[in-house]
């Protein structure tokens, strides 16, 4: 769209104005024609004002292009809202010829016309140009400052946006010295460098720019807080987030979705539902989609279903069902769930869907062991014009990787960069590796990793040696270990998954030395739990649990399940109990592992026939995935388990992932 090819005056400008502002029973035109002096430059700069703040850019610049064509001379308040307007529209082209406008007509050193262009520029992805006109401005004030690193913030170069703030320390500390008042930071800027804080690995810089706004009096404004929320989240430290949101004297929906979602996505789900009790009890401030969205997340984390259900209702009485952010978040939530249909209806009702929502909808399939609906809705969504991006990948290939399609993930694999120009990243060749691995094709994967463009991680790692326990290779399992103790030597799993393939060949020794070293080291793996959710009441089981009220009716009720599982066939899987990476605490039996006490109390406590949903933070181990296949069998149920990795659906002796997961 250009700025200055010929329209029609009247009707395009008037077209957008707010009535309210004017006379809701006035023709606009008619207004137009009757109270503004089409040759006066303030009527105009007055419309294209109203436009731009109303969210009328494109009207806006209409505007501006009908008073040129006019030949009538712009001044200095005719240039910010117009290149305000550019900004809002990504319109690169356009904001030039406004440049060379402000330029020709001697507002190019005006501070609000540059401070205006620099966010044009750095809005537009041109940071060369608007640091340029940064430093051609003779004397900035504190809106360029702010404009200028935030560019770099937007752009992802928070390094250089903070050294940028260290120069206007320096010039803030010159003209208090020289008692000026040209520059002084503001909450603006301090937004601003606390964004950039939040995206760079430098210890206490999150903290010194506290201090600093604190000592500015900036940490009571809302804005400030929210920002300081986000800063201290992404460095891990939720429990100062937290302090921030208290010390809050204000608070508005954007500081309560933000401690809300700080929680969900820090993986603290339960304290994120409680927040947002909270909220809700307070009454204080409306939630919003983007409220909405996080409390999805961690609905999601926890599984609990009737919970999502009743957000789902709000969405709904909300109007906000079509929004592509609630809509993928809805999306999430069931397959996270376990209720993948409900999720597949939830996409089909989205009449606008992005990338996300696909992706979403793809790592839902795979998730739950359908791989042919996940490459099906993968072509569909190519077919209907949906680029798919880095995460649709790793989607893509994961499903490839668990069904065991070697030939269909070599394809994505090398359609990704020809096709799509995605290039490949870690999370891409781990889920090749881990592909080649579990189809027993070890030197290929160990190749693949050798050819990487990127050094490869523990995810690359991780996934060979996974793959050489499962086709006992104490040769490249040694490698693959000595790798990921380098690269996380404080990770139990690694150590663990080494002495099982020591064990498989019976190396004792090795297994031993291996033990060994973990003990010294003091490594553990982290707790095993399960979960179930019976009549709203969420039922949380540790291994060898007796906490549980009904612990001794449970322990007896599986001993009955032993004997029938015998009569069977069932043999318990003893290498379970003493090598495998995600099994329990070695030392406690295999009948008392977490999954094992929730499926009994759940077959006690819930009505004969009905649908059993057990959710697994760890790995379900090859024994506890036998006995619960089996028990499906013997007592006739239907048993849904989320582990860490997918869904298994267990019916009549037989699981949705065929024993392979």
């Amino acid at each position: 769209m250009k700025i200055f090819q010929s329209i029609s005056v009247l009707t395009r400008v008037s077209h957008n104005i707010h009535r309210r502002r004017y006379s809701s029973d006035t023709n606009l035109t008619t207004w137009f024609n009757k109270y503004v002096d089409k040759n006066n430059v303030f009527s105009w700069n007055s419309v294209i004002a109203d436009l731009s703040r109303s969210g009328d850019s494109e009207e806006a610049l209409r505007a501006f292009s009908s008073m040129r064509k006019l030949s009538l001379r712009p001044n200095r308040s005719s240039f910010p809202c117009t290149i305000k307007s550019c900004s809002a529209l990504l319109d690169l082209h356009s904001g030039r010829q406004a440049h060379q406008q402000a330029f020709i007509f001697g507002y190019d050193q005006d501070l609000f016309v540059t401070s205006a262009l620099i966010d044009m520029y750095s809005k537009c992805g041109e940071l060369v140009d608007a640091r340029k006109m940064f430093d051609e401005i003779p004397q900035r004030n504190v809106v360029s400052w702010t404009s200028m690193i935030t560019g770099y913030v937007q752009n992802d170069n928070a390094h250089q946006a903070l050294l940028l703030f260290k120069e206007f320390l320096i010039e803030e500390s010159k003209c208090e010295s020289e008692n000026s008042d040209n520059v002084f930071i503001d909450s603006v800027a301090m937004v601003s460098v606390l964004s950039a804080c939040s995206r760079v690995i430098i210890k206490g810089m999150t903290e010194g720019a506290h201090a600093f706004a604190i000592k500015k009096g900036f940490d009571s404004t809302v804005r400030v807080g929210n920002t300081l929320m986000e800063a201290y989240a992404r460095s891990g430290n939720v429990d100062v987030s937290r302090k921030v949101f208290d010390g809050m004297v204000e608070k508005d929906a954007v500081s309560w979705s933000s401690i809300i979602a700080v929680y969900a996505q820090n993986g603290f789900a339960t304290e994120a539902l409680d927040a947002f009790d909270q909220m809700v009890k307070g009454n204080e401030v409306k939630y919003t989609a983007v409220t909405l969205s996080a409390v999805l997340l961690a609905v999601a984390h926890l599984g609990v279903l009737r919970v999502g259900k009743c957000i789902h209702d709000r969405v709904i009485k909300m109007g906000l069902e079509e929004s592509v952010v609630v809509g993928t978040s809805i999306i999430d939530m069931y397959c996270k769930c376990g209720q993948v249909e409900l999720a597949r209806k939830a996409f089909n009702r989205m009449k606008e869907k992005n990338v996300k929502s696909w992706t979403a909808m793809i790592a839902g399939y795979g998730m739950h062991c359908r791989a042919k609906e996940a490459l099906e809705l993968c072509y569909e969504m190519i077919r209907a014009g949906v680029r798919p991006n880095y995460i649709t990948f790793v989607s893509v290939l994961a499903v490839c990787s668990h069904a065991g399609l070697l030939q269909e993930g070599w394809h994505w694999f090398n359609a990704m960069n020809h096709e799509f120009d995605v290039e490949p990243g870690i999370e891409h060749y781990g889920c090749m590796v881990d592909l080649l691995g579990r189809a027993g094709r070890l030197k290929e994967a160990y190749d693949l990793i050798k050819g990487m463009k990127v050094k490869p991680d523990f995810v690359v790692w991780g996934s060979l040696l996974g793959a050489c326990r499962i086709h006992k290779n104490v040769e490249l399992g040694e490698i693959a270990a000595r790798k990921l103790f380098e690269l996380e030597p404080n990770n139990c799993g690694y150590h663990v998954l080494l002495s099982n393939i020591y064990a498989n060949a019976g190396r004792w020794e090795d297994v031993e030395r291996t033990r060994l070293r973990m003990k010294n080291r003091r490594l553990s793996k982290p707790p095993g739990f399960s979960l179930v959710e019976l009549n709203g009441e969420v039922h949380i089981f540790l291994v060898g649990d007796k906490e549980h009220p009904l612990h001794e009716k449970i322990y007896n009720y599986l001993e009955e399940l032993n004997v029938r599982l015998q009569e069977v066939g069932y043999v318990p899987n003893m290498t379970s109990v003493l090598h495998d990476v995600d099994e329990e605490e070695k030392e406690m039996t295999l009948r008392i592992h977490s999954e094992k006490l929730a499926v009994a109390f759940a077959i006690m406590n819930s009505v004969p026939g009905s649908t059993i949903r057990i959710i697994k933070n760890l790995r379900v181990c090859s024994d506890c995935h036998t006995v619960i296949r089996l028990i499906s069998k013997v007592v006739n149920r239907e048993i849904v388990v989320r582990d860490s990795k997918r869904f298994h659906y267990f019916k009549d002796g037989v699981c949705s992932c065929g024993d392979h997961w």
